[in-house]
C-alpha cells in the first residue's frame, strides 16, 4: 500500500492534534502538516511539496473550507480536498462540492471509514458520507419543478439565484451585491416561494436547468465603471450536465447598486 501524505486543516487545536495521532498510527498514512485555517493552509501548500490529500474543516475563521477548496482548485489542482466537519446542512454540502471538494464526511465517522476515504480520495475517487449523500440523492429525486418563466423573478432575484447556484452563502451574496445579509435571506425566501422549491439545494439544481436564460431585461454588462461589484470566487466553476462537463458563466455583471429592500431588511435585523 502506498503511503498517502495528508495535510490537516482545522481551527481547533485539540481536533487537529487528535486527528494527527489517529492517522499516524494507521499504516499507509503520513500527516505532513497542520493548518489552523484556509490562509494557513495556502501558505503551507505554497511553501513545500504538496500533500496527497488535504483534510479540511468546513467552518474556520479568516478563510473557511469552501473558499479554501476553491482556491486550491485554481492554485493547487493536484491536491484533492476531503471535507471533515460537524455540519451537514445543504448550503455547506453543496457549496463545498461545487467549490471542488472530492469528499464530504462528518466528524462522527468511524476511524476506519475516514482512513478508507483518504485513500480513495488520493486515488481519484469521490467520497460522500451518509448524510451528505442522502441530501444530494433526495434533491436529485425530487420531482422536477415545472418550467417557470424567468420573468417571475425580479432582476435582483435572478442575480441572487445564480449566486445560490454557485454555492454562495447569504453573507457572500450580501457582500457581492452590496446588500445586507437580511435582504439576501429575504430574496432567497422569496425565490423559493415563487418557484415552489423546497430549499437551496433544489434552487441550485433549478438554476443549473434554467440558468442559461438571461434575466428579465436581457443580460447585463459586467465591469461597469465604479461599480466595485466583484463576483464571488468559484462562481465560474465547472458543473456536470447530461451532455458532459460545461463551463458555467461567471460573467453575471453584478454591480454595486443599492437594493430597495435594504432599509426594510435592516429594520428586521
Amino acid at each position: 500500500m502506498n503511503t498517502v501524505s495528508v495535510l490537516v486543516v482545522d481551527d481547533q487545536i485539540l481536533l487537529r492534534q487528535g486527528l494527527r495521532k489517529l492517522l499516524e498510527i494507521e499504516e499507509g498514512i503520513e500527516v505532513v502538516g497542520e493548518a489552523t485555517d484556509g490562509l494557513d493552509a495556502l501558505d503551507f501548500l505554497t511553501a513545500g511539496p504538496p500533500p496527497d490529500v488535504a483534510l479540511v474543516d468546513a467552518r474556520m475563521p479568516r478563510m473557511d473550507g469552501r473558499e479554501l477548496i476553491g482556491r486550491m482548485r485554481r492554485e493547487h489542482p493536484g491536491v484533492p480536498a476531503l471535507v471533515l466537519t460537524t455540519f451537514d446542512d445543504d448550503e455547506l454540502v453543496l457549496g463545498c462540492l461545487r467549490a471542488g471538494a472530492r469528499g464530504y464526511l462528518l466528524k462522527d465517522v468511524p476511524p476506519e471509514e475516514l482512513v478508507a476515504a483518504i485513500h480513495r480520495v488520493a486515488a481519484g475517487a469521490t467520497v460522500l458520507g451518509g448524510p451528505a449523500a442522502e441530501r444530494l440523492v433526495a434533491a436529485l429525486n425530487d420531482p422536477a419543478p415545472p418550467a417557470v418563466p424567468r420573468e417571475v423573478l425580479s432582476e435582483r432575484e435572478s442575480e441572487v439565484a445564480r449566486l445560490v447556484g454557485a454555492g454562495a452563502t447569504n453573507r457572500e451574496i450580501a457582500r457581492s451585491l452590496f446588500i445586507t445579509e437580511g435582504t439576501a435571506k429575504n430574496h432567497v425566501t422569496s425565490i423559493l416561494r415563487k418557484l415552489d422549491l423546497r430549499d437551496r439545494t433544489a434552487l441550485a439544481l433549478w438554476v443549473r436547468e434554467h440558468g442559461d436564460r438571461p434575466p428579465r431585461g436581457g443580460a447585463r454588462s459586467g465591469n461597469r465603471s465604479g461599480s466595485g461589484g466583484e463576483l464571488l470566487a468559484g462562481v465560474g466553476q465547472d458543473v456536470q450536465d447530461g451532455d458532459g462537463v460545461r463551463k458555467q458563466s461567471g460573467a453575471l455583471g453584478l454591480t454595486g447598486r443599492a437594493d430597495p429592500g435594504d432599509a426594510a431588511a435592516r429594520g428586521q435585523e
